[in-house]
């Protein structure tokens, strides 16, 4: 059973950065898109950021490009997201996804694709 644990959100004033991971195990492909997505109150599902193994390829949402970094380590099996010139707009709720479709769709684009979800860490930012 495929699981994702998010950890690493707070509380930090703008400008200030912050670091998610995401703990995933139980899947055993060697072809995987991950992402993060979040959702401020009041507001739809946002892309973040995705990347997909193998290779390494991102995309961004134009929002965050410049300012979030996605990374994964893959021998520990733990996603990142380096968040930098944290901006109150960037306060939600931030959740890991997964699925193992295409690499067509390993992108912030589609969440839809995302069959696997964890529970989401709260990131808040104050001005």
């Amino acid at each position: 059973q495929v699981q994702l644990v998010e950890s690493g959100g707070g509380s930090v004033q703008a400008g200030g950065s912050l670091r998610l991971s995401c703990a995933a195990s139980g899947y055993t492909s060697s072809y995987y898109c991950m992402g993060w997505f979040r959702q401020a109150p009041g507001k739809e599902r946002e892309g973040v950021a995705t990347i997909y193994t193998p290779g390494g390829s991102t995309k961004y949402a134009g929002s965050v490009e410049g300012r979030f970094t996605i990374s994964q380590d893959t021998a520990k099996n733990t996603l990142y997201l380096q968040m930098n010139s944290l901006k109150p707009e960037d306060t939600a709720m931030y959740y890991c996804a997964a699925h193992w479709r295409v690499y067509y769709y390993c992108s912030p684009d589609y969440p839809t694709q995302f069959g696997y979800w964890g529970r989401g860490t709260q990131v808040t930012v104050s001005s």
